[in-house]
């Protein structure tokens, strides 16, 4: 079979220390740095930030939803941020800064720079570094990832991990939704199909990168990208059974997360709780040692464990569920069919990859509240206090002996308060902390038989804006 050459937009993967001299070798003579800012020269100066939030897109351009929601996440709804996009190589056609004219276009946006780095030594350029540390979010364009682990130790690296410390953010697609896992399938030696990789796990063409970003909550993950549209899940198995086999995964666990194309991105919170937007994505799960993965012998691994996201479900990286899954094996290198669909082995009384529910104004009374009776556990409920009356109701329903747990991720733009009330409106329980930004949390058992249908209600206490709150709801 063919393979692509170095530089495809695929995946990527190593761990070679002499790979920043290698990359520069294949290269023609290096070019500066390239540099192009858009909006105001001058940068945001803001003591804290409400991050971090991540975005993981199936292709390389911006989706919007996601980054919006990024963008007013960190900033808790006020004020503005600055944007550094990364990007390996310039757009061949068109607009040389085809991300930052998206984002641009959204609120919040004070500037978005684009900067062009095609040498592991531009890892180290001052400016670049200046700009990063002085930005919000960073994305990093679709391309090649090999390029992007080049600045693996360099000055480039500590900058951008600063920007998620400080509350901000990071994202990106293609080969930026695959440098933004911890373990790095970086395409050095080349790109690897999936027919390619059940063959031989360990094909000269696999390598991966570890050690570089490792974002809270989401720990032992592979990313991968084009994912239905390039069939992508074969090789997601390998990389899987690759990672628990060679130790690149602690705890003997190693989690796949691919992203379709043509819209499809992840949003991940600060809670670790995921939202898919757009497309379909899939969480692989490798939790035993393969029954076979050797150099030029087939992979066989029994029992992958596969969640499917369609958009507007969630999935709970904190709080890894359990449940909610499908099998599928590889035995002498032939994956089952059906890979990219599934009927859940249990549903965990419920407890699966869960769905969400974004508010819908009027929703100020129990009579015009958000039906979230059919979600699946657990659920997110979003909205925002957009004025000091604000108030939002969901209607949700609770069998007996049932325990639902609401937990509420506040903005910093307002202070909110709970409450979960019975059919006829009276408060059972309530959650009032103080403060703007300070999240808050509830738990209600249903003693009674039967099933009972009660209220949440988000209530506006202090300040107001279009920042959205997000509340996790489970029920055990």
């Amino acid at each position: 079979m063919t393979h692509r050459p170095l530089g495809s937009c695929s995946a990527a993967a190593v761990v070679l220390t002499a790979m920043a001299s290698v990359l520069t070798a294949q290269q023609p003579a290096h070019a500066a740095a390239d540099r192009i800012r858009l909006g105001n020269t001058a940068d945001v100066s803001r003591g804290a930030w409400n991050g971090p939030a991540f975005t993981m897109n199936g292709a390389g351009g911006v989706v919007t939803a996601t980054m919006t929601r990024a963008i007013d996440e960190i900033r808790g709804g006020t004020g503005t941020l600055d944007v550094v996009v990364l990007a390996g190589s310039a757009p061949t056609s068109g607009s040389r800064t085809p991300e930052c004219d998206t984002i641009t276009a959204s609120a919040g946006v004070n500037s978005c720079t684009t900067w062009t780095l095609t040498a592991a030594a531009d890892g180290n350029n001052s400016q670049v570094n200046t700009d990063v540390r002085n930005a919000e979010f960073v994305y990093f364009a679709g391309g090649d990832q090999c390029r992007y682990a080049a600045w693996k130790g360099t000055a480039l690296e500590a900058s951008v991990e600063s920007v998620v410390a400080k509350g901000g953010g990071s994202g990106g697609g293609s080969a930026g939704h695959h440098i933004n896992s911890p373990i790095v399938y970086d395409a050095c030696n080349g790109s690897v199909t999936s027919a390619e990789a059940l063959a031989n796990p360990y094909d000269r063409y696999i390598s991966f990168t570890t050690g570089m970003f490792a974002w809270a909550n989401y720990g032992s993950v592979i990313n991968d990208s084009h994912f239905v549209t390039r069939d992508r899940m074969g090789r997601t198995m390998s990389f899987l059974a690759r990672a628990v086999k060679d130790g690149l995964a602690p705890g003997g666990a190693a989690w796949g997360v691919g992203v379709e194309e043509g819209g499809g991105s992840l949003f991940l919170d600060r809670n670790g709780m995921a939202t898919q937007y757009g497309r379909d994505a899939y969480v692989v799960l490798a939790d035993h040692q393969p029954e076979q993965a050797v150099d030029r012998r087939p992979l066989t691994y029994s029992g992958f464990k596969i969640w499917r996201l369609t958009p507007g479900s969630t999935f709970d990286f904190k709080n890894r569920p359990t449940c909610g899954y499908y099998l599928r094996s590889v035995t002498n290198g032939i994956a089952d069919t059906n890979l990219y669909s599934g009927t859940p082995v249990s549903d965990c009384g419920g407890q699966s990859g869960g769905t969400a529910l974004a508010e819908s104004e009027p929703n100020d009374t129990r009579d015009t509240a958000d039906d979230a009776t059919s979600l699946t556990f657990p659920a997110s409920l979003t909205g925002g206090m957009r004025s000091t009356s604000d108030r939002d109701y969901f209607k949700l329903t609770v069998p007996a002996g049932q325990t639902v747990a609401v937990n509420c991720a506040v903005p910093s733009a307002y202070d909110a308060d709970l409450y979960w009330l019975d059919a006829n409106g009276s408060t059972l329980e309530r959650s009032v902390n103080d403060g703007a930004g300070t999240d808050e949390s509830l738990s209600f058992t249903r003693t009674a038989s039967g099933t009972g249908t009660y209220y949440l209600d988000m209530e506006a206490y202090s300040g107001s804006g279009s920042a959205s709150y997000d509340c996790r709801v489970t029920r055990s």
